[in-house]
């Protein structure tokens, strides 16, 4: 059974073949492997199909994003109890098996049975049976010798350990355990694997915040407020939230907190020339709408027009009407100056691992440095576009020094007219570092990770 020596299989030719929410699950881990596919993107566009009720698309969500969030673990199992090399396996059978094995090692409500006969007939229709009983045969005994299953041993080597048990690549365990000690990385890589709570951003532009909470008890929704941020609100799942009718009226957004901060510490107020410059997909450049009440004006800038139009869509929806739209490259981008400049940059993402698994299996240490670079340059030409007296900030969705303060710190040397304003005042201070700009790790605040950082430009130039 080795890779691509069997039959090709065109997806979507087949799609009987890939039918259910396992089918569909393989048919999406496929294309995560063999493409730069997002996961987010694939799995959005089967939760908008109409082939599957409510309740299998909960299960496809829950098994695709699961089996990528803990794809290392279930390797090491199942290389244990492969006939041959698995890493070499045809890329449906390896799927199929993993599907098969993260139902049984994680998923209480799915009979082990279930797991397994939904995997072996989907590979005999794939296959045939010959291949399906060899599946049939690995799976059982897996079954068989589930309490005896033997992981690396933390005494001989305690980063394969944590990088096997807690599913991240070895790189960075190494790294966050240099960096935050043993207790602390496993904490880290621990909260990554959470199935992340999702985080409602009430427009005040179009309801009432109580009003809101009490159309959230109305259908049975279970939420608590944000303790760092107003009109933030936590819920541990809605579904159909893509198509519900508060959604669609455009009564909040989806925005994790830690991006919430951001805008938060821009402080943008009514009347204001607001730039944001890498705005897709649109959730900082909607909040700073709603809190300037739609007074005063944004320049939203993107470098890819699909990627704008996310955020021209995310405008329309929440009612911000006083945004307009540059497709340019931040780097180089002209325009007039303002008051407020927010540099979201692009970054590794290590901070938003939790909501996307997939992120930490695309990524490599010498990534940094080529975002390193982009950042230099976006955080550059931000600056030439600050009014003097005016405010720049910078954030990011990692937690990497390289990619946050480092790149301050540099920018700071060149430019002696920015100065750090301590962020105490703008959010609770028990986010902010003694340095005074904003870090979050998902381990201590339950959020995503993440850094922002408030300069202000002197007057006089």
């Amino acid at each position: 059974m080795t890779q691509e020596t069997q039959i090709p299989v065109q997806e979507n030719g087949w799609t009987n073949l890939y039918k259910g929410p396992r089918g569909t699950a393989v048919k999406i881990l496929n294309r995560v492997e063999r493409s730069d596919s997002y996961l987010d993107r694939l799995l959005d566009a089967e939760m908008r199909s109409n082939d599957m009720n409510e309740l299998d698309k909960g299960l496809l969500n829950e098994i695709v994003t699961g089996v990528i969030r803990w794809q290392m673990k279930l390797d090491w199992v199942l290389t244990g109890f492969f006939h041959g090399n698995f890493t070499k396996a045809e890329t449906n059978i390896k799927n199929a098996l993993r599907v098969a094995l993260y139902q049984i090692l994680f998923l209480d409500k799915v009979p082990h049975s279930a797991a397994v006969n939904e995997s072996v007939e989907f590979i005999k229709r794939l296959r045939g049976q010959k291949v399906a009983d060899l599946v049939n045969a690995i799976l059982r005994n897996i079954l068989r010798n589930l309490e005896n299953i033997r992981y690396p041993d933390p005494k001989e080597d305690k980063i394969q350990h944590l990088a096997v048990i807690e599913s991240h690549p070895a790189w960075m365990v190494r790294r966050w355990v240099q960096r935050f000690g043993e207790e602390q990385a496993h904490q880290l890589l621990a909260a990554n694997n959470q199935r992340p709570d999702l985080t409602l951003r009430v427009n005040r532009l179009k309801i009432d915040f109580n009003y809101f909470l009490s159309q959230l008890d109305h259908v049975q929704v279970q939420f608590s407020r944000s303790q760092y941020l107003d009109f933030f609100v936590r819920v541990k799942h809605m579904a159909g939230i893509g198509s519900s009718e508060m959604f669609r009226q455009g009564f909040f957004g989806v925005q994790d907190e830690s991006a919430g901060l951001a805008v938060t510490l821009l402080d943008p107020k009514p009347g204001d020339r607001v730039i944001d410059m890498c705005a897709a997909p649109g959730g900082k450049t909607t909040f700073i709408g709603e809190l300037m009440k739609n007074m005063g004006e944004i320049v939203a800038i993107d470098r890819y027009e699909t990627r704008l139009n996310l955020v021209k869509n995310a405008c329309q929806r929440l009612g911000i009407a006083n945004a307009h739209f540059i497709t340019a490259d931040a780097s180089t981008i002209q325009t007039q100056p303002a008051e407020k400049v927010l540099v979201d940059v692009p970054c590794s993402g290590l901070g938003v691992l939790a909501k996307k698994p997939d992120a930490k299996w695309k990524r490599e240490p010498e990534d940094l440095e080529k975002l390193i670079q982009i950042q230099q340059g976006i955080l550059e030409n931000a600056g030439l576009h600050v009014k003097p007296g005016g405010i720049l900030v910078y954030s990011t969705c990692t937690t990497e020094p390289e990619e946050n303060i480092e790149v301050v710190k540099k920018f700071l040397t060149a430019h002696s007219e920015f100065s750090i304003e301590n962020a105490n005042q703008f959010v609770n201070p028990t986010l902010v570092n003694p340095e005074g700009y904003i870090e979050t790790f998902p381990h201590l605040h339950s959020m995503d990770g993440s850094f922002s950082i408030r300069l202000r430009k002197s007057a006089a130039q």
